[in-house]
């Protein structure tokens, strides 16, 4: 890839997906992340269940860069795409676990706020 070249279809589309990825939960769950952490305090059960989701969510988004990096990398390299296909599974396990998680935590918040 020479300088200044834009970035190739899939690489491009992982790059979108991934900035997707990211905002989806500030966009859905944005009064969430609000309440918990506007009761921040240093506590074990409350660190576990309060931001559980957000860091799941967050290392599966981590857990993606190496995914998108081999696929800028040279094709004909030596071990070209061997490890992408771990990489991504654990990506979107943990996203998509957080993802879970994040919906109950919004659930919890919700009907605490409502009492």
């Amino acid at each position: 890839m020479s300088k200044g070249a834009a970035l190739p279809g899939p690489v491009r589309i992982d790059v979108i997906g991934w900035i997707a990825a990211l905002a989806l939960p500030l966009i859905l769950w944005h009064h969430t992340i609000g309440q918990v952490s506007s009761a921040f305090h240093w506590e074990v059960r409350y660190l576990i269940t309060g931001w559980a989701p957000w860091v799941l969510m967050g290392i599966g988004l981590a857990c993606f860069i190496p995914v998108i990096l081999d696929r800028i990398r040279d094709p004909q390299r030596r071990f070209y795409g061997s490890t992408r296909a771990a990489w991504f599974g654990w990506s979107i396990t943990l996203y998509i676990l957080g993802f879970g998680l994040a919906t109950q935590v919004a659930q919890i918040t919700s009907g605490f706020s409502s009492m």
